[in-house]
């Protein structure tokens, strides 16, 4: 039977952590192989060149104005004040009523759902508070940056189960090789970033079942769950055992296309939400009550409406992939998510990810992202020659970085 945290162990293991970090050989120490993040290098260039930044994944126009209006009415309604750390209850109740509307899955608003600054708090909160020094997490690679560093603040271990192009499938022998007796946790992104990959059901039912044997935790990053253009997302949470031991994590930022909001949310049994709140009202505490009422209002709208932002997407994924695919890229069109995946070998041989991309802001003015820091950093070979580019952007942008980049050359 799963074990889940008890409010009486709960600051005990928090106070434990905190005592561990303040070592100078501890958090600072696991940390400082990341240092600044490329996604910030990255855009500093592309500002410094003036660029097109296809390299970090946010829109380049607004999202819906119905949700700017309501985050404008509750500035002047005076609602600018500290919200309850927990969240505002008018997006728990939302964020609850989408669980159950969208996928059969019913939450508590009262205690569990949590609201986080954005997905990324919610996966560092989650980690700090469920993990304990030594304990081992299996991960998918590529993976989102975030998740290692999450893992090292804990203390943890990221054992790493490769995705393998071009349909990015993963080996079921080597994920059940990479669970250990210091296992605890597996973190699972669906839909995948940087991959666009959307896990198959049969794929996730392998997972829950490893789970279920294992009797692991699962953490699974949910933010691009309304962005899919082939197949269907399936929360992990509804698999026969694993509502109990999941933490599903998701935000409005990607669905809305206001990635600054930064409003993102937990949702889990109730001593898992617990253990996640007592790490994360020590971040943030809590967020703008203004964005949280808007993305309320968001969440209640009728499926066509969350979708459409999808189908728009869905179309510049083509006109990007397309156009790379003509310039001679191999192309790994993606499933989902704001990105695509090329391996530049055929139109830069000998080239490594790293090095054409901090060319190819001086020699085209586009900005992508190398896609082998997504991989373990100890593997030098891994990613070696794949790009990942971001195409939420208005089609004019994406046409102009696509003649540009026709401007490559030896």
């Amino acid at each position: 039977m799963l074990k889940l945290p008890t409010e009486s162990t709960i600051p005990r293991t928090l106070g434990h952590r905190y005592h561990a970090a303040v070592s100078p050989h501890s958090v600072a120490a696991r940390l400082a192989s990341f240092s600044t993040t490329i996604f910030a290098e990255m855009s500093e260039l592309a500002v410094a060149t003036s660029s097109i930044n296809l390299g970090q994944g946010f829109p380049d126009t607004d999202g819906p104005a119905e949700l700017s209006e309501v985050a404008v009415a509750a500035i002047r309604a005076g609602e600018n004040q500290y919200p309850p750390s927990q969240g505002r209850p008018e997006l728990r109740a939302a964020i609850a009523a989408h669980q159950a509307a969208w996928y059969g899955l019913e939450y508590d608003p009262a205690d569990e759902v949590l609201v986080t600054v954005g997905a990324t708090e919610a996966i560092a909160a989650t980690l700090l508070a469920l993990c304990e020094p030594g304990d081992e997490v299996v991960l998918f690679e590529p993976s989102y940056d975030s998740y290692a560093a999450g893992c090292s603040m804990a203390g943890a271990v990221p054992r790493r189960v490769r995705l393998h192009a071009p349909d990015w499938s993963f080996n079921p022998d080597e994920l059940a090789a990479a669970i250990g007796p210091r296992t605890t946790t597996i973190l699972l992104n669906t839909p995948h970033n940087p991959t666009g990959k959307v896990f198959s059901p049969e794929e996730l039912a392998l997972i829950a079942g490893l789970c279920v044997e294992h009797d692991l935790l699962a953490v699974t990053d949910e933010v691009y769950e309304h962005l899919v253009f082939e197949g269907r997302h399936v929360p992990l949470a509804g698999l026969p055992g694993m509502r109990e031991r999941t933490v599903a994590i998701s935000s409005g930022g990607k669905t809305f296309s206001f990635t600054g909001w930064k409003v993102g949310w937990v949702t889990a049994p109730a001593p898992l939400v617990a253990a996640v709140r007592s790490a994360k009202q020590f971040l943030t505490y809590t967020s703008g009550a203004p964005f949280q009422l808007a993305i309320a209002a968001g969440l209640g709208w009728a499926p066509e409406a969350i979708g459409r932002l999808g189908t728009e997407l869905a179309a510049k994924r083509d006109l990007l992939c397309d156009g790379l695919d003509a310039l001679g890229y191999t192309v790994y069109r993606p499933a989902a998510t704001y990105f695509a995946t090329t391996d530049i070998a055929p139109v830069a041989p000998g080239l490594s990810a790293h090095e054409f991309c901090r060319a190819l802001p001086g020699r085209c003015g586009v900005v992508a992202i190398p896609s082998s820091v997504f991989y373990d950093p100890g593997d030098e070979e891994a990613g070696r020659t794949l790009v990942r580019w971001a195409f939420p952007k208005r089609d004019e942008v994406l046409r102009q970085a696509l003649a540009r980049l026709a401007s490559w050359g030896p």
